[in-house]
């Protein structure tokens, strides 16, 4: 009798997870194919279909760090620069170490005229970059530093 429930159990389990396997298979092919939609209609400069593809991939997949990035993007692409700046904050809060968002974070900053706060992002994106042992992309931020304090002194 005992042997008969540990076999239907086993059984039990196998089918639970073959179903659990099926549904991420079948749940990470649709992000896939999602993700692949917004980057071409992106490079065919389709932002709104583009948006429309990345709002579903994170409908699916919310903690895609890419796919955010890539939406602050495709909003910065349309104007929508107050979203754009929310979208890369929102990677910021999570993956603070991932210095693309600082630095799309200034960038959106810049062109809300808050030079100001984008020296403040673009410090930490360089002190991000010293800490991950990338000197030179280091440099080139400290020289961008310099260029937009020079530019901010003349206006």
């Amino acid at each position: 009798m005992l042997e008969q429930y540990t076999s239907i159990f086993a059984t039990v389990a196998v089918i639970f997870s073959i179903f659990l396997l099926g549904y991420f298979a079948w749940k990470t092919l649709i992000t896939a194919n999602y993700f692949q939609k917004g980057i071409n209609l992106y490079q065919q400069k389709d932002y709104q279909g583009a948006e429309a593809a990345f709002r579903q991939v994170i409908a699916i997949n919310s903690t895609n760090d890419a796919v955010h990035l890539l939406l602050g993007d495709t909003l910065m692409q349309q104007g929508k620069v107050e979203e754009a700046i929310s979208e890369f904050q929102e990677v910021i809060r999570r993956a603070p170490k991932k210095v693309d968002a600082y630095l799309r974070l200034a960038q959106a900053l810049m062109q809300q005229q808050k030079p100001q706060e984008a020296i403040t992002i673009l410090q930490q994106a360089s002190d991000l970059f010293q800490k991950q042992r990338q000197p030179e992309k280091a440099e080139q931020i400290q020289r961008l530093l310099q260029q937009i304090s020079s530019a901010s002194k003349d206006s």
